[in-house]
């Protein structure tokens, strides 16, 4: 229901009950800008494009947690980054902010603030994508017409160049770690997560069919919390071993019982990645001239020595535990420089082999020394007459040149 009624005063009062009945209204001194007000209204409502102007004057700081418990996709440690993110960048600026008030110039300026802080760019995109994901959830509860977040210009990545060891600089790892050589081993060779690998357990390992089961993971959150779960991509996942890692885990590791953890702590507990890196990985990186190396680099030293060894990207991918082949490709793409130069060979191969044609069909043949020398030619005669022209002589034309 709608209509405009005048007012004693002499202005115009349109009005509007919203899908849930709620009356709105407002004035306007002319009749036309009412009615034009009301039909956009009323236009908005029957598109299901509407918004309701009070539910638009909600805070960003408001929102966010809505949408941040909506995440339930989310694995425990990104549903933490995500809380970082909002405490730290997004709420100190829009927490008070009423959702209609947040406009797009005003987005595109505090990433360039972040930017001009020196934060990452990565981390400028993280606090994009969190704000962009609450006003997003306010287009879909009908508080916004748009998001105002969306289409703003982002700093680049600024990715920084992966570090791999060569088979030889991961041995001389594995020999200075000390009670992590096969730890190091097992990371180095499979590409697991750290995650994964505190959460193996003895029963994870197939000596006989040369497979480790990754099923697991377990993480540690806001520095403190344990929380088990599944791996990063949500699906399980078996790992070739090579044949020396099958010696050394079934000297080092299964002869202990099948529900143990395969790499505990000192004390039995799940091996922590700080702890590790404290008590012997730090240490041996340094020993090998590697300061500052992070076990999950040793995830990247195996995708490249798998490479090296001649593996196809498939296989890869299902060893990491990629979404997709393409995920692959695109992360590692800096360790096929042999396939670009196979390329470069094998059009340098084509081009010789045209080249080659080209020559041959261009190329006259002189004779060679002390070949017999062709046969002199003579000119034809038809019936004693000398041939003129090109064409045959026809009869009466042969009689006319006998004749002369």
């Amino acid at each position: 229901m709608a209509s405009i009624a005048r007012r004693p005063d002499g202005t115009y009062r349109p009005r509007y009950r919203d899908e849930h009945g709620k009356e709105h209204a407002r004035h306007f001194k002319r009749k036309v800008d009412a009615q034009r007000w009301l039909d956009e209204v009323t236009a908005a409502v029957q598109t299901g494009t509407y918004v309701d102007p009070k539910r638009a004057r909600t805070t960003v700081g408001e929102l966010a947690p809505v949408w941040l418990a909506g995440k339930i996709n989310l694995k425990p440690t990104s549903r933490a980054r995500y809380a970082d993110v909002l405490k730290t960048h997004v709420l100190p600026r829009w927490g008070n902010v009423a959702l209609i008030r947040v406009t797009h110039g005003d987005v595109q300026a505090w990433l360039s603030e972040l930017s001009d802080r020196g934060l990452a760019g990565a981390s400028v995109r993280k606090a994009q994508g969190v704000l962009s994901g609450i006003l997003g959830l306010a287009v879909r509860d009908r508080r916004l017409a748009v998001n105002p977040a969306l289409g703003v210009a982002l700093p680049p990545m600024q990715e920084k160049r992966r570090r791999y060891l060569t088979a030889e600089q991961l041995e001389a790892l594995a020999d200075a770690a000390g009670p992590g050589r096969v730890a190091v081993l097992v990371l180095g060779y499979c590409g697991l997560r750290w995650s994964e690998l505190a959460a193996l357990r003895v029963r994870h390992f197939d000596l006989l069919r040369r497979r480790v089961l990754v099923e697991e993971a377990v993480t540690e959150v806001d520095g403190s919390r344990l929380v088990w779960g599944t791996p990063k991509t949500h699906g399980r996942r078996s790992v070739p071993l090579p044949r020396f890692l099958v010696d050394e885990l079934a000297r080092t590791v299964v002869t202990r019982p099948a529900d143990e953890l395969a790499f505990p702590s000192p004390q039995g507990a799940v091996l922590r990645n700080r702890n590790a890196r404290s008590a012997w990985f730090d240490a041996a990186a340094q020993a090998i001239g590697e300061s500052g190396l992070t076990p999950h680099e040793l995830r990247h030293t195996a995708a490249s020595l798998a490479i090296k060894a001649g593996a196809n990207v498939k296989a890869v991918q299902r060893m990491l535990g990629h979404a997709s082949a393409a995920m692959t490709l695109d992360r590692y793409a800096d360790l096929f420089d042999d396939d670009l130069d196979d390329v470069a060979d094998r059009l340098d191969t084509l081009r010789a082999a045209s080249r080659g044609r080209v020559a041959d069909f261009l190329r006259t043949e002189t004779p060679s020394e002390g070949s017999p020398e062709p046969p002199t030619e003579v000119n034809p005669q038809v019936r004693g007459v000398e041939t003129r022209g090109i064409e045959p002589l026809t009869p009466a034309l042969q009689r006319r040149c006998s004749a002369n």
